[in-house]
């Protein structure tokens, strides 16, 4: 049996044993091995490798008669598990239940379609919380996650790149006007990133995804070396011409962030500054923060304002009303329109979506703490909206080295 053919034999046995479960009305998770070869993570499944589909711990009895015309074996029990095999052709499958957990709030479980067939799988992020970091299936999804990441990049890079110019000049006026209020008030142009930059002056920092650079030229008035780095020509150019009005001689390095090149990944930036809108662009935290942790000196901070998860997935506005209208949980990569579209008068006409997925605060702040960063203070501020209070809009952590 070449691979194709027995790839799809196991496809067809997977969805053989999903449609009898679901016509039970019982819910279930694919799990181990199988939920990553759907995901895309790996080619096929494992020679001789079983098949693990859980499901609701009190539907154990009905699922196991379910497949006696399988040959489902007898319920094994070890711990709080309880399972039994049975197969379909030549693949083996395991039934499991874990006594009082509870399958359709599982955060981890994710409905996909996979050859025209919707599944319940396990997440991807699921098996890097358990696996040790030289484990081939954590070097796998790793892959996948590098993979899907250079894609997003792509993706992101082609909607940057398509009339972010005239977008900030609708927003700010053109470079010789934004210099100028920038020139007045460059205090007031960090708003609240000033109390955690402190005195900029003679610091050395680096803005990554620092868009339009207006942070980054404010900070150089004030006395800060600044390096940008941002994925898109466009808000490069608009930086630049910025800069020029206001006779700062900018570093602005296009280049997508995770392929920064070498000369500027090196430990010598007392500041590593990100701010509002930037961390859903990553795929995976890990390969961002171990960069953060590189580009900083020892004592180096990094100061990342970001929009807090619950404005961005839970909670919104609908006239005077707070509704909840998403999964905080839901870790989906979606596409959306770009953030600078707001400006245009003409956004309909834009072609390139961006490629986007949202983070909890937990795992953001885990993120950069596994690196080796030390988490120094994480603040919640709320909406300024009257209509919004109670809400926390945005949120700033502050790590160092």
């Amino acid at each position: 049996m070449n691979e194709h053919t027995l790839q799809e034999d196991w496809i067809n046995a997977v969805t053989t044993a999903v449609s009898l479960i679901e016509q039970a009305g019982v819910p279930y998770t694919l799990e181990g091995i199988g939920a990553l070869v759907v995901q895309g993570v790996m080619a096929r499944p494992r020679e001789k490798s079983e098949t693990r589909l859980s499901v609701q711990w009190d539907a154990m009895t009905e699922i196991q008669r379910l497949f006696h015309s399988y040959g489902a074996g007898a319920v094994e029990e070890r711990g709080r598990e309880t399972s039994f095999l049975f197969k379909i052709d030549c693949f083996s499958f395991r039934i499991v239940c874990r006594h009082g957990e509870v399958i359709r709030t599982d955060p981890e479980r994710l409905r996909i379609f996979f050859s025209g067939f919707a599944l319940f799988v396990k997440s991807v992020d699921s098996f890097l919380y358990v696996l040790k970091k030289d484990d081939p299936v954590y070097l796998e999804i790793k892959k996948y996650l590098h993979r899907l990441q250079e894609s997003a990049a792509g993706q992101n890079g082609r909607a940057w790149n398509d009339e972010a110019y005239k977008a900030w000049v609708e927003r700010f006026g053109p470079p010789e006007q934004a210099a100028e209020k920038i020139r007045r008030d460059p205090e007031g142009r960090l708003a609240q990133l000033a109390a955690y930059i402190g005195d900029p002056r003679g610091k050395k920092i680096i803005n990554l995804l620092g868009s339009h650079g207006g942070k980054a030229l404010a900070l150089e008035i004030l006395g800060a070396s600044v390096t940008v780095a941002d994925i898109s020509e466009e808000n490069a150019a608009y930086a630049r011409q910025t800069a020029a009005a206001l006779h700062v001689d900018l570093n602005y390095i296009v280049s997508d962030v995770l392929n920064l090149p070498d000369k500027i990944q090196k430990p010598e930036n007392d500041l590593v500054l990100m701010e509002l809108g930037v961390l859903h662009y990553f795929v995976d935290l890990e390969p961002l923060a171990s960069l953060i942790y590189r580009l900083l000196k020892p004592g180096g901070k990094l100061v990342l304002q970001e929009f807090h998860p619950v404005s961005m997935k839970l909670v919104t506005t609908r006239g005077k009303k707070q509704v909840v209208f998403g999964n905080y949980f839901d870790k989906k990569p979606r596409e959306r329109a770009v953030a600078f579209s707001k400006h245009l008068a003409s956004a309909e006409e834009l072609q390139n979506k961006v490629y986007l997925r949202e983070w909890t605060l937990g795992e953001i702040v885990t993120a950069f703490a596994q690196a080796g960063l030390r988490v120094e203070r994480l603040d919640e501020a709320p909406n300024m909206k009257i209509s919004d209070i109670g809400i926390p809009k945005i949120f700033t952590l502050v790590c160092s080295k």
